[in-house]
């Protein structure tokens, strides 16, 4: 049995982490979270991706050290994306959703943290505990700082402790808290919004996003006017650019199509 369900809805892709008892993530299932993704980034008619979990009460609790214990490498092959098929893929031009149906902790919420947006049911829970056992949260340490305030992000890395939905809300790492019977419902219905929106647009969004990191404003500024970022320099010479701008003088909906 596959650890990965997909579902596919015109141009939305689901992705549920489906491996009782608590959806933790092998080797094996990286590699698959992995495929599955590059497919979504490869695929011209999927827009926007969601990522879950299985049943109410894991989301995922990162690494499975049950199979560690077995013989999984800490520092094995994880697959085209780096842990949990996403932190490390390359040119994901496309929207992720992530919808958190409860535990995520560890490496569950660094998948997480690699979703462009997060939702959470109410009763989900978050925790870097790595601290605890002398391992170091790497690709968190990385992400958290940019999500939420540094000193914030700094006690729960150094400290490990669990924090709820309600407080991930207030610093910003969840867009919103729903009830866990609404969750996904409220995911799809984000999804099928920024499907209906300019693919092309949202490609150069987070190619100028990704780039402008390490940059300093000014330098970023520049690549993007001289048009020395792919993403870019393919939107204004699209089709849907000039769509967009016709679009708005007949005061009509626009019709993207993606080139």
């Amino acid at each position: 049995m596959s650890p990965i369900k997909t579902r596919r809805d015109g141009a939305i892709l689901e992705v549920t982490l489906d491996r009782p008892k608590a959806n933790a993530i092998d080797l094996i299932t990286s590699r698959k979270m992995g495929e599955v993704f590059a497919e979504f980034r490869d695929d011209p008619e999927l827009r926007v991706a969601i990522v879950t979990g299985a049943g109410e009460k894991f989301f995922c609790p990162g690494w499975d050290l049950k199979a560690a214990a077995d013989g999984d490498e800490v520092d094995g092959d994880y697959g085209v994306g780096g842990f949990g098929g996403l932190q490390e893929l390359r040119d994901l031009n496309k929207p992720v959703i992530a919808a958190i149906n409860g535990i995520a902790c560890g490496g569950g919420l660094e998948l997480a943290l690699s979703a462009d947006m997060i939702l959470a049911a109410e009763h989900a829970t978050f925790a870097l505990p790595e601290i605890r056992s002398g391992t170091v949260a790497d690709a968190a340490s990385i992400k958290l700082p940019k999500r939420i305030p540094y000193h914030i992000a700094m006690e729960l890395l150094l400290t490990g402790r669990w924090f709820d939905a309600t407080e991930a809300n207030r610093w910003g790492l969840v867009n919103e808290i729903l009830p866990a019977d609404q969750l996904l419902d409220r995911a799809w219905e984000l999804a099928r919004l920024l499907s209906s929106g300019p693919p092309l647009v949202y490609a150069a969004i987070k190619e100028v996003v990704r780039d402008a990191e390490d940059s300093k404003f000014q330098d970023a500024m520049n690549r993007i006017t001289k048009r020395q970022l792919r993403a870019v320099d393919v939107l204004y010479g699209s089709e849907d650019q000039l769509e967009g701008a016709k679009a708005f003088a007949e005061k009509r909906d626009p019709v993207w199509k993606g080139k």
